[in-house]
């Protein structure tokens, strides 16, 4: 009777479902005060749930509309303006009171003179000291540049940061008066931004920064004492070694303009859901998740840098040597510009800065073809077209295939009335692969026939597959052009084909003598680079090629060779992925081709030497046949690993320099997710892969007079 009559309340209780991209000790303080806020509640309580940094983005905007999202979530600010066009947020009433909130950090949640959340806590960049290298921080970047010889030579650097990065090269660009937005548009080629560039030029070439730096290489250099100085944000804390003696302070200000280096500030904030079930006590929990009292357990036990002023005062986090600069950076920096068009801003800004510091280009021409760059890719979408046409055509198209197939199934009643216990026990599969690859690919497909801007999918029919295929965005020659990808993924697939077969066979005929002494041992050392997953040995690879640090460049120094700037030149950055995906592609054509071989009669080849073949006849005429049932399936699916062979692209050579060695498939993901969500275009170029693959998996069947795929 006690349960029975508990039920109603129970049933009756309410939850907000809140969704977070926290860890360690943010997301524990964050539940906690969730417990604390649903304690105090009668009939609501407040569901917490942790996605991935990486995917909580695409998982809130594609949950939230269907009605699977959260009722609130907390977030950085810099989606604000296409969260608001798509209707994900939902606007916060007027005659709020703010008064003991950061003024910056409102203003990031403002869009349109509304306001879209409420701010709990911001990052951005400093400066991090080792202070047994330097007692005192700069004040201005004359001061910076007078100490840094001192502290500089012999693989040391007084000062190391992601200089390559262009959200980590925005604070010189603000010091010198630069911006992304001038008069309500993207400007990336203003005279200041160009300024901003040339002097981190030009500190790189005389020695005072490290080349082609990387967040793992600041983080060891400063670690190790060979980085005095080091810009990053309060995600760094959790790299620092424990005996390292460190401390942070505002990044110095311009001297040649007088104004600081104002990096950008990425706003963490409370939003309601658009689609919330439950809006009232969503905004309810926002309130008291933003209040001094639970900011203040936040900053201490959270170590965030809070938006609440009355916590930001408080002296546990005013004179915290951590949580103190964190906080006080907030007056100093700029929100992030939350537009839409920003997004779309940070792939031409860090090509920008690639070509300056491997010295391809001036900064004025630059920021040049930056602008032109984003100004292509930013470019309106096609027309609507009329989907009539393509509904007839689809229409007839399933008509006239359900057409064939009922005429087959009653071409062949018998056989299947006979066989029907076979069709029992594969309609399993059948079923599985319908589910699993026949309708995404379809609705892949379908999406390339849309374009997609803030959410919205609008129906263009081919004009997408037009502007790929005649080039009308990018000149033929272009690294950005179809064509011009596509040449670069066929000599990139042909060239890994003929080192993967070449090397394979000639360690699987030498790994079959019997004169050779511990074949065993050889032939799992052989395999361990196929057993490792790619993208770890594509970071290994990555690093091994660094310009100062990597070990091959080590390799031609001990030689008396210069060092190679790998990723500089299309020839050897080409080289370098070439050299990483033969590493990991020759083990899997050696073992099939050891298998291959065992069916193989030595007789055979005896019988030929007997009759005076030489040994190169034998191999040719011989072996090489017998070979071949076996090995050409296995070189039509590694030709399709390697043309779709993303992992090695994205992280080895990451398309430099200036995308001339991406390949068809990172082409598509950089259409996807860094030229402003391009789905439709995407989708494309995934269509078109789809195709060259089926051509050639054609051809190469019928080369075979067989059917292998």
């Amino acid at each position: 009777m006690l349960l029975l009559l508990s039920m109603p309340a129970a049933l009756a209780q309410v939850e907000v479902a809140v969704w977070h991209a926290y860890r360690g000790e943010e997301r524990a303080v964050l539940e906690s005060l969730l417990e604390q806020w649903s304690a105090q509640q009668d009939d609501v309580r407040a569901v917490p749930l942790a996605i991935p940094y990486e995917g909580f983005a695409s998982k809130l905007e594609a949950a939230a509309p269907r009605g699977n999202g959260p009722d609130l979530f907390i977030a950085a600010h810099e989606r604000i303006g296409s969260w608001q066009a798509t209707g994900l947020i939902h606007p916060w009433p007027q005659g709020e009171d703010l008064s003991d909130l950061h003024p910056t950090t409102v203003e990031a949640m403002r869009w349109q003179d509304g306001l879209y959340g409420l701010p709990l806590s911001a990052k951005g960049l400093a400066l991090f000291r080792r202070t047994d290298l330097l007692a005192e921080a700069p004040a201005d970047t004359d001061e910076l540049v007078a100490l840094l010889p001192g502290l500089s030579g012999d693989r040391r650097y007084g000062l190391a940061w992601v200089h390559t990065d262009a959200y980590f090269h925005a604070p010189w660009m603000h010091g010198w008066g630069g911006g992304v937005f001038a008069e309500g548009r993207v400007r990336l080629d203003s005279p200041e931004t160009a300024a901003s560039m040339a002097w981190v030029y030009d500190l790189q070439q005389r020695g005072l920064l490290p080349e082609e730096p990387t967040s793992a290489l600041v983080t060891e250099l400063f670690n190790q004492g060979r980085a005095a100085m080091i810009i990053s944000g309060p995600w760094f804390l959790g790299e620092i070694g424990a005996d390292v003696p460190f401390a942070i302070s505002p990044l110095p200000r311009v001297s040649a303009t007088g104004q600081p280096a104002a990096p950008y500030l990425t706003v963490e904030g409370a939003f309601v859901s658009g689609f919330a079930a439950h809006p009232e006590p969503a905004r309810e929990l926002a309130r008291f998740l933003a209040s001094p009292e639970a900011a203040t357990r936040r900053a201490i036990e959270g170590r965030q840098a809070v938006a609440s002023l009355r916590a930001g005062q408080d002296p546990r986090v005013a004179q915290d040597p951590v949580l103190g600069p964190f906080v006080a950076l907030i007056d100093g920096a700029r929100p992030m510009p939350n537009r839409p068009e920003m997004q779309a801003t940070w792939e031409p800004m860090a090509r920008a800065l690639r070509r300056v510091m491997r010295g391809a280009l001036e900064p004025e021409a630059a920021l040049a073809a930056a602008q032109q760059e984003y100004e292509i890719t930013a470019r309106p979408p096609p027309p609507e077209a009329n989907p009539v046409p393509y509904l007839v055509l689809v229409g007839a198209f399933v008509l006239g295939t359900l057409g064939w197939l009922g005429r087959q199934a009653w071409t062949w009643r018998e056989e299947i009335r006979a066989q029907r216990f076979a069709y029992t026990w594969v309609a399993p599969a059948a079923l599985s692969m319908l589910a699993l690859v026949v309708l995404p690919f379809t609705v892949g497909a379908t999406v390339s026939l849309f374009s997609h801007t803030d959410g919205t999918f609008t129906f263009v029919g081919l004009a997408n597959f037009l502007d790929i295929l005649l080039a009308r965005d990018w000149e033929l020659t272009s690294p950005l052009s179809f064509w011009f990808t596509l040449v670069i993924t066929v000599l990139w697939t042909v060239s890994n084909l003929a080192l993967h077969v070449g090397i394979g066979l000639a360690l699987a005929m030498l790994l079959r003598e019997p004169w050779l002494k511990l074949r065993g041992v050889y032939r799992v050392l052989l395999i361990v680079p196929w057993a490792v997953p790619n993208y770890i040995t594509a970071l290994i690879w990555k690093g091994m090629f660094h310009r100062q640090f990597g070990a091959i460049n080590g390799m031609l120094e001990w030689l008396g060779i210069a060092p190679i700037s790998w990723f500089s030149q299309f020839s050897t950055a080409f080289a370098a992925n070439l050299v990483t995906n033969t590493w990991l592609g020759f083990p899997f054509m050696m073992v099939v081709t050891l298998g291959a071989l065992q069916s193989i009669p030595r007789e055979l080849e005896q019988a030929a030497e007997v009759d005076g073949a030489s040994a190169w006849q034998r191999f040719r005429h011989v072996t090489l046949p017998l070979l071949a049932p076996a090995l050409l399936p296995a070189v039509i699916l590694g030709s399709v690993w390697t043309f779709n062979m993303f992992n090695i692209i994205y992280l080895v050579s990451g398309g430099e320099p200036d995308g001339s060695t991406e390949i068809l498939i990172s082409e598509a993901y950089r259409w996807a997710f860094t030229r402003g969500h391009q789905y439709g275009y995407a989708s494309a170029y995934a269509v078109l892969i789809f195709l060259v693959l089926l051509g050639y998996s054609r051809l190469m069947n019928r080369l075979a007079g067989q059917k292998v795929l």
